[in-house]
Parts: C-alpha cells; sequence; structure tokens
C-alpha cells in the first residue's frame, strides 16, 4: 500500500475523531450555587474562642485523655459502617469506569458459527435453484461506535466522576460521625460513673443519718416519723443507682458497637483516667465560610449536584441525531459444489461492511423533553438542598457554641451551690444531733446537695458533649486518613480473591481526602 494509499484509508478515521473531539456538549455546564454564609460567630468575641485558627484534626486530643485518643483511634481501625463507606468508593469508582468506557467503542463481537441448512423447496429462490441441503461456517468480528458528538457520553463520565467524589466525602462524613459518636459515648460513660459514684456516697451519708435517727428514736428523744423518712430518703437513692446502671451499661454496649465490638466488659479498654474528660481553655472555632472547606457533608451535597447538573446533559442529548459507526469483516464458506467448509480460512471468503449511521427519535410525543425537565427539577432541588446544608452547618455550630458557654456558666454557679449545700447540710446533722431542729431540715439538706452534685455531674458531661458537638458541626476528625487508605488491606485482600478488581484496589485509584478536580476522561480500567 502507497503513502497515499494510507492516507486515503486514514482519512474518514481522521475526520469521526474530529468529530468527537469538537462536538458539542448539551446540558449546563455546572456552577457551584452561592452559600449564605455569617462573617463570624455569634460569639465569637468570647475570649474562649479562637477564630484565627482552622486546625480541628485531632480535636478529639484537646481533651488531653489517652483512653479516649486510643478508643478513637480503635474506631477507626475496626468500626463496620466506616468499612461500608470505604467499599462504597470502590463500587462508584468502578461505576465511574463504566461510564469511561462508552466512550469508546461500544460493541465489539467475535462471531462464529456452524450450521446445517435446509432451504424451503417452495421458496422464491426454488425457482432458480436446486440446491436446498448444505452447511454453513462463519468467523467475524462486528463493532459500532456511537460517537460523542453532543457529549452524552462525557456528561455521563463527568456525572459518575462527581458521583465518585460524593462517595469519598461520604466516608469522610462518616469519619466526623464516628469520631464524635465515641467521644460522646465516652464522655457520657464517664458522666454516668460520676453519677453513680455521687449516689453511692449519698448512700453511705443517708445509712449514717439513718442510724442516728435510730439511736434517737431509742433514747426517746425524737418520734419514729424520723426513722422512717429517713428510710423513705434512703430507699429512694438507692433505687435511683439500677437507673444509672442501665444507662451506663447502654453507652458502654453503643461503645462496643462503634468499635465493631459484641457487646460485652469493656472495662479493659475502658482502664485509666475515670474522670469526666475536661474541655481545654480555648476553643478552635475558625469562622463560618471554613465550613464550605472542611465539611464533608457540605462537599458530598455539592458534588451530588454537579452529578446531577451533567445528568441533564446526558438526558438531553437524546434530543438530537445520535451518529454512529458499524463495520462487520468476516469469513463464510459453504459445502455447496466445489466449495468446503476449510475454505473458511481463504482470503477469498473474506465478507465485510462499513459506514456511518444515524438514529434519530423524531416522534417521541414531548416524552423525552419532559425527561429533561425531570432531571432538570432534581438539579434544582439538590442545588437548594446544598444551601440548606450550608445554613444547617452554621445552625449547628451556633446551637453547640451556645450550650458549651453557657454551660460553662453553669457549672461555675453549681459550684457555689454545692458548697453552699454541704456546708447547710453539715450545720442541719449538727443541730439535729443538738437537738435544735427536727430531722426534715436534715433531709431536705441532704436531697439539696445530692440534686446538686447529680446536676454538676451531668453539667461537666453537657460541657464536654457540647464541645464535641461543635467540633462535630465544624467538620472535624476525618483527616484522621489522610495518607491512608479507605478500605483495610485485609477487605481488600478478601475482594480480589473473589473478584478481578484490576488496579482499582490501589490508593493511587482513589482521590484524596480533600481533591477539588475531576478525574476527567480517562482510559479504560481492564
Amino acid at each position: 500500500m502507497n503513502q497515499a494509499a494510507k492516507s486515503a484509508g486514514f482519512r474518514p478515521a481522521g475526520l469521526w475523531f474530529f468529530l468527537l473531539l469538537s462536538g458539542c456538549m448539551v446540558g449546563p455546564d455546572y456552577v457551584r450555587p452561592p452559600a449564605e454564609t455569617a462573617a463570624q460567630w455569634l460569639d465569637s468575641r468570647d475570649g474562649r474562642l479562637k477564630t484565627n485558627f482552622t486546625d480541628v484534626r485531632d480535636w478529639w486530643k484537646t481533651f488531653d485523655d489517652p483512653v479516649l485518643n486510643r478508643l478513637i483511634e480503635r474506631a477507626y481501625l475496626d468500626n463496620l459502617d466506616l468499612r461500608v463507606a470505604g467499599v462504597r468508593i470502590l463500587e462508584a469508582r468502578a461505576q465511574l469506569a463504566i461510564a469511561t468506557g462508552d466512550l469508546y467503542p461500544q460493541n465489539q463481537q467475535l462471531t462464529g458459527s456452524l450450521n446445517e441448512i435446509h432451504l424451503s423447496q417452495r421458496a422464491s429462490q426454488a425457482a432458480f435453484s436446486h440446491i436446498f441441503d448444505y452447511a454453513q461456517t462463519q468467523l467475524g468480528l462486528t463493532a459500532s461506535w456511537e460517537i460523542d458528538f453532543w457529549g452524552k457520553f462525557r456528561r455521563a463520565i463527568e456525572s459518575a466522576d462527581a458521583e465518585f467524589q460524593a462517595a469519598v466525602a461520604n466516608y469522610n462524613a462518616g469519619l466526623v460521625s464516628l469520631t464524635a459518636d465515641v467521644a460522646h459515648a465516652y464522655i457520657t460513660i464517664r458522666t454516668f460513673e460520676k453519677r453513680l459514684g455521687i449516689a453511692r456516697q449519698n448512700v453511705d451519708t443517708q445509712q449514717a443519718n439513718l442510724q442516728l435517727a435510730k439511736i434517737r428514736y431509742e433514747g426517746g428523744t425524737t418520734s419514729e416519723r424520723d426513722v422512717e423518712q429517713a428510710r423513705t430518703v434512703l430507699a429512694s437513692t438507692e433505687a435511683s443507682i439500677p437507673t444509672l446502671e442501665i444507662e451506663l451499661r447502654r453507652q458502654q454496649n453503643a461503645l462496643n458497637f462503634l468499635l465493631g465490638m459484641a457487646p460485652g466488659r469493656i472495662g479493659d479498654l475502658l482502664s485509666g483516667n475515670a474522670q469526666i474528660p475536661a474541655p481545654p481553655a480555648e476553643v478552635v472555632v475558625g469562622v463560618p465560610a471554613d465550613l464550605l472547606r472542611r465539611r464533608p457533608d457540605v462537599r458530598a451535597a455539592e458534588r451530588r449536584a454537579a452529578a446531577q447538573s451533567a445528568s441533564v446533559g446526558v438526558t438531553q442529548a437524546a434530543l438530537y441525531p445520535a451518529f454512529s459507526l458499524t463495520g462487520t469483516f468476516g469469513l463464510l464458506s459453504t459445502d455447496v459444489g466445489s466449495f468446503a467448509l476449510s475454505d473458511v480460512f481463504l482470503w477469498k471468503s473474506r465478507t465485510a461492511n462499513f459506514g456511518p449511521a444515524l438514529q434519530w427519535n423524531i416522534f417521541n410525543y414531548g416524552q423525552i423533553t419532559n425527561q429533561v425537565r425531570v432531571q432538570d427539577a432534581r438539579l434544582q432541588a439538590l442545588l437548594i438542598g446544598y444551601q440548606n446544608t450550608v445554613l444547617a452547618a452554621q445552625r449547628e455550630v451556633e446551637d453547640n457554641l451556645v450550650a458549651f458557654l453557657r454551660s460553662q456558666e453553669r457549672a461555675r454557679s453549681l459550684v457555689k451551690s454545692i458548697t453552699a449545700a454541704r456546708h447547710s447540710l453539715e450545720l442541719a446533722t449538727l443541730q439535729y444531733r443538738q437537738g435544735i431542729t427536727d430531722f426534715t431540715t436534715v433531709l431536705t439538706a441532704q436531697q439539696a446537695l445530692l440534686n446538686e452534685q447529680d446536676s454538676l455531674a451531668v453539667t461537666l458531661g453537657d460541657i464536654s458533649n457540647n464541645l464535641v458537638g461543635v467540633y462535630r458541626a465544624l467538620g472535624g476528625g476525618w483527616q484522621i486518613r489522610e495518607g491512608k487508605d479507605a478500605v483495610p488491606v485485609f477487605v481488600k485482600e478478601e475482594m480480589a480473591k473473589r473478584t478481578d478488581w484490576g488496579g482499582l484496589l490501589s490508593p493511587a485509584a482513589q482521590p484524596s481526602p480533600d481533591a477539588r478536580k475531576s478525574s476527567g476522561i480517562g482510559w479504560p480500567r481492564w
């Protein structure tokens, strides 16, 4: 074949390739919608808040509790819901590879057959031929390629890539929730342990007062009513202990679940400092605009809207004609006359056809147009949903911030109240021993002290849990996975034994946790 013939042979292919690259892309080009954010938090002037720093990567370490640090690390490694989210990333990556494959020749088939054929002796060809029985064999290759002239397949890749990034963001959002849930469960466990300690301590005090009431009653200096009142208060306090133990066990079971463990004793995991984790003196909160960059659920909402925007273009492309190239090349032979089935491998047995094709659904009675409208309505809903997610994120931060700050003020007042209640109980007990006051005063002072001590324990737990809520709302914690794979090695090994995943299981096939750029159009993933 000379050079001119080669050039002539490649000219149609070059033309179609030019059409592929120069074809337009119908549908809207995605633009992230504006989202309203406040300039500062409502309590930004409070000295306990630091708005000039934004690092909330390892926020749980601000509690300076080694047990909490160990629990969060273990949950990151063993939590099953997080593993599911990681596998969803692999699923989305495979879906992206499927969409990428559609950009290339969509159908390629090798065919082969060997047939014994009997023709009707009353068919039209019987008038010209008396050959009614013969064998036929053929081998061939058939291919068709719908050219992406209107950008349908490129929009599909764009949509799948955005869904892929949304899956990564969902994984990161799962990490934010997981770290906050573990911290919340741990703090609540420590709070119930503190409340149980207070209740048991008061039981000891009330038992001593019961003995005092008995001694005075037996000595004839008081009535039996004092004894029964003391028993009533003691029994009431003892009755509160099982309730607290129930709630403690529930929180322990919840923590077991978060750690990927069956319900059981977790005393070994909780060994160490048994106090309610204390928050730091200053809290890093940044500014509201940081939420757009940091919160994974905001990122996921934005990526889902981007995916839907591309889906509008995919549907809209059906309004226009589809151009394609089809071709068949094969070898065919029969045993008629001097021919033989083995002649199928001769060059003279070749058969071929090649050419362009057009398909256009012109009479669709408005169905395609309305399908486009459906996709556009879904896009608008997701755009509004993204804006709503941003507003909800700011509300969550503000709710937890005000609770965190005001709970500290409540705790300071409760400390003063407990000091006064303790002194009041000491005076009442002394006066009762001296016969100056009745036993009701002692019981009232006891109950007041118990209530204030329990309220302080609850409030201290609320302070720490509200701070956890602040960091959850700020979107901190997912950065723990940076530089690490979303799916554990042993899970990928199990999947690789079952299915050929090619290179999709490698970390390189996944974007970084904070990726902002599309993966783009690439080669097929085999």
